[in-house]
C-alpha cells in the first residue's frame, strides 16, 4: 500500500506539467481510490486471481494494455511481474525506464559492520528519474494535494466538523521492529485526549488490531475507534479532513502525506534515511529510535529483519516527545 501511495504525488505533478500526456496506472483494484481525482489518468486493475494470473495472464495484461496505445512504459516498482510485462513493451518497440531501488546503498545503510549512515535517494527522486529517462523531467517542489474531501457519513462528518483539532493515529505497522510500545501509546493517545479541543481518530484493520484500539481508547469519549466502521473511500476522505496524522513507518504515512497532512512518524528498526520518509515531510516530523544506545540502527530496510537486543529501541523514543511534536504542528 505504501509502495503505491508514494507513486501519487509524483503522478500528480506529471499531469500538472505534461497535461497533453494521457496515464494509465496499473495496480490492483483497492487502490483505484488513491487516483481518483488525478486529471488525465486511467486507472487500470490489474486482475491477479484470473485473467492476469501467472505468465499467460501477463501476456494478456500486455495485450490489454496495447489497446490504450501505450507510447511508453514506466516501471516504478521493478518487479518479476512488472519485468515481464516491461520487456514485452520493450519488445514490441516502445521507450521503457525502470525504477532503481539502490538495493547496495541500502545494504550498506543497514549493515551491522562498515555502516555508511547517510542519506539515500529518496523513492520520489527515484520515480522522478525513471519519468525523466523517458523524456519528462518532473519539479516535484511546488506539489499541490487535493481538496479535502466530503464525509458521505453524516454523523462522521458531523464529530469532524465540531472539532478544533482532529489527530489521527496509525498504531500499526506490517513487522513488529517498526511498532511503537503500546504501553507507551497509551500513554501518548491519553495525554492527547486530555485536552477536550482534541479528537482523536484510531486507524487499523483486522478484528485483533481493532481490539487493540479499543483498549487505547478507554473510556475517553474524544477518541474514536475507526477499524472496521466504514468503507476505504470514506476512511480517505476523513484522512483528508485531518490537522495531523501520527504514524508507523507504514503506508498510513504515505496516504496521509499524498493528501497532503503533516505526519508525524516514529521509526524503530527502519531509518528515514532509507529514502522513506513520507512525501513533503521534514526530518523533525520523523523521530528516530537512539543510535546512541543502539547504534546498528538502522537494522533493516523494511523492517522485516530482526537483531537480538534491539527489540526496546523503540522505547527511546519518550510519548512526551511525541506529543509535543504533534502539538507543534496544531499550533502552526
Amino acid at each position: 500500500m505504501g509502495d503505491v501511495a508514494m507513486t501519487v504525488p509524483v503522478l500528480r505533478a506529471f499531469v500538472q506539467q505534461y497535461p497533453e500526456v494521457q496515464l494509465t496506472v496499473v495496480s490492483r483494484p483497492f487502490f483505484q481510490p488513491f487516483f481518483k481525482d488525478i486529471p488525465n489518468l486511467h486507472f487500470f486493475a490489474f486482475d491477479e486471481k484470473e485473467r492476469h494470473k501467472g505468465i499467460l495472464g501477463l501476456w494478456r495484461l500486455f495485450q490489454d494494455l496495447k489497446a490504450f496505445q501505450i507510447d511508453a512504459f514506466a516501471d516504478v516498482h521493478n518487479v518479476l511481474r512488472s519485468k515481464v510485462v516491461r520487456y514485452l513493451f520493450a519488445l514490441s518497440g516502445k521507450r521503457t525506464a525502470f525504477v532503481d531501488k539502490g538495493r547496495a546503498e541500502k545494504k550498506a545503510l543497514t549493515r551491522a559492520e562498515n555502516k555508511i549512515f547517510q542519506p539515500l535517494t529518496t523513492m520520489f527522486e527515484r520515480h522522478q528519474l525513471v519519468f525523466e529517462t523517458l523524456g519528462f523531467p518532473i519539479d516535484l517542489s511546488h506539489p499541490q494535494f487535493p481538496l479535502k474531501a466530503a464525509i458521505p457519513q453524516p454523523e462522521l462528518a458531523a464529530i469532524v466538523t465540531q472539532s478544533q483539532k482532529s489527530i489521527g493515529i496509525a498504531p500499526f505497522a506490517q513487522y513488529d521492529s517498526k511498532v511503537y510500545p503500546f504501553d507507551l501509546m497509551q500513554v501518548v493517545v491519553n495525554t492527547l485526549a486530555a485536552n477536550e479541543n482534541h479528537t482523536i481518530f484510531l486507524f487499523g484493520g483486522g478484528q485483533n488490531e481493532k481490539e487493540k484500539l479499543q483498549k487505547l481508547v478507554g473510556d475517553k469519549k474524544n477518541v474514536i475507534n475507526m477499524a472496521g466502521k466504514v468503507p476505504f473511500t470514506t476512511e480517505l476522505n476523513l484522512i483528508s479532513s485531518l490537522d495531523v496524522m501520527l504514524s508507523m513507518d507504514s503506508g498510513n504515512a504515505h496516504i496521509a502525506a499524498m493528501l497532503g497532512l503533516p505526519v508525524v512518524t516514529l521509526w524503530g528498526a527502519t531509518h528515514p534515511y532509507a529514502g522513506f520518509l513520507p512525501f513533503n515531510q521534514t526530518l523533525d516530523n520523523a523521530l528516530v529510535s537512539d543510535r546512541n544506545q543502539y547504534p546498528q540502527l538502522p537494522t533493516s530496510v523494511y523492517g522485516n529483519k530482526k537483531v537480538a537486543g534491539y527489540e526496546n529501541a523503540m522505547r527511546t523514543i519518550l510519548p512526551e516527545q511525541v506529543v509535543a511534536r504533534i502539538e507543534l504542528i496544531l499550533k502552526e
